[in-house]
């Protein structure tokens, strides 16, 4: 080991159980607006950011301006005859606060249908990469790549009144959705496919073309890309992922960098990248277990080794939500109308009733249930998507919807840059040695 990381190495060893008991002994002492937990937890809980498209309850879940996704499912339009809601719908809901007509969302389909032109120069940035590159680092790239077109930039160096941010910003925002479903499958089809790829189709919808690029056939896939976009697309400011576009927005960055943060945000493994984990460990169970149809007190018996050995169950928790997450229920009724046969998901809803009494069980477990990554991973293994490292991407295409939108109400409110204060631990000892916190 070389000297200067032997030094830290030291350093770190002696102050992580120091900062560690600190933090137990003196956990509700009040540093300014916060408490000493709060401080070193993340900031978990506190109220400092303004989100105007969602708000997520602890006990009912997330709300689209309002509006719970059951409610999403009866009242947003849908396309030719489906049941699930389009997610342009759900762009609109989120950018204006009401419910589009058919006609409203026939009108922004076409749109984004006429503004999905990508520029060459983007998928030559993608074949610069090995084809085995991570696929969320090639569309963080792609996504940046795009920067030469921003409507913002340009009017910005032209001296745009700050009143006419948000108008640029529409633009952007608007050519940057209608692109990136097209990005992605470009990746997708290039990393594990053949690399052709089918264009657009005119007659499609947002979703339903997002469907065909990727090459997984059949109307069902088309709808639960419908659902699955819908219900993925925000869930409140303070996610890793939304509160990064938050964060670098606030900057005045151009709305490709913007969002190309907030994917680097979503590829960890504490964020958006759950859900290959997640199906990762229910194929591990099914191998070691010897059968895809394991029973309830199998699946136990493996549940109970997996917290023995000190890991997480993957997919079961949330740091806000204390109920079953509704995006799981809502892909669980999907699946029940759709794919019920399937042993895979099956398996899934076993999971669903052993996990959660396990883990009360522990008597330590705020959340003992599942949230989204519990379920969709079985149903994209299902259609055929078995690349588990191009997940996340798919939950990139949809989250751009809930922070573009709100990226949209940032700059119309000229909310300012986010700067919070920082403090040492070196300061808060000092201060508890003065005595100085309530």
């Amino acid at each position: 080991m070389d000297t200067l990381k032997e030094k830290f190495s030291l350093l770190a060893k002696a102050m992580r159980p120091e900062v560690k008991s600190m933090i137990k002994e003196h956990r509700e002492k009040q540093v300014g607006d916060v408490k000493l937990w709060q401080l070193y937890g993340g900031a978990r809980g506190v109220k400092c950011l303004v989100w105007e498209t969602s708000e997520l309850d602890p006990n009912k879940g997330i709300r689209f301006r309002g509006y719970s996704i059951p409610e999403l499912r009866e009242r947003l339009p849908k396309f030719q005859g489906g049941d699930e809601p389009m997610p342009e719908a759900l762009f609109w809901l989120l950018l204006v606060g009401e419910i589009p007509t058919e006609e409203e969302v026939k009108w922004l389909s076409a749109e984004w249908y006429k503004r999905s032109e990508v520029p060459a120069h983007t998928f030559k940035v993608i074949d610069a990469f090995p084809k085995d590159t991570h696929p969320m680092a090639q569309f963080s790239a792609a996504i940046s790549s795009m920067k030469n077109d921003s409507v913002f930039d340009r009017r910005y160096s032209e001296g745009m009144h700050k009143t006419e941010y948000w108008d640029a910003t529409y633009e952007d925002v608007m050519n940057l959705i209608a692109r990136i479903p097209k990005v992605a499958a470009y990746i997708y089809r290039r990393s594990f496919k053949d690399g052709v790829m089918a264009e657009p189709d005119p007659n499609l919808d947002w979703s339903g073309n997002f469907a065909r690029m990727l090459g997984i056939e059949g109307d069902k896939f088309k709808e639960f890309m419908r659902l699955y976009l819908t219900i993925h697309s925000d869930h409140e400011g303070g996610n890793a992922s939304a509160h990064t576009t938050h964060l670098v927005g606030s900057t005045l960055s151009d709305t490709y960098l913007t969002f190309a943060a907030g994917m680097n945000a979503l590829a960890g493994p504490l964020h958006g990248a759950a859900t290959q984990e997640v199906i990762r460990w229910v194929l591990e169970m099914v191998e070691s277990l010897g059968t895809r149809t394991p029973s309830k007190d199998q699946i136990k018996s493996y549940v109970q080794q997996t917290l023995d050995s000190g890991r997480v169950i993957p997919g079961y928790g949330h740091a806000v939500l204390r109920q079953p997450d509704p995006r799981f229920i809502a892909q669980k009724g999907f699946a029940e109308r759709n794919l019920g046969e399937d042993d895979l998901i099956q398996t899934v809803w076993k999971i669903f009733e052993v996990v959660p009494p396990a883990l009360q069980a522990l008597g330590k477990v705020k959340n003992p249930w599942p949230n989204v990554d519990a379920h969709s991973g079985a149903i994209l293994y299902n259609f055929g998507i078995k690349e588990f490292n191009f997940y996340t991407v798919m939950f990139g295409v949809s989250r751009a919807l809930g922070v573009m939108a709100a990226l949209c109400w940032t700059r119309a409110l000229g909310l300012p840059l986010e700067r919070p204060k920082s403090v040492t631990t070196k300061w808060v000892k000092q201060q508890l040695e003065d005595n100085a916190f309530g």
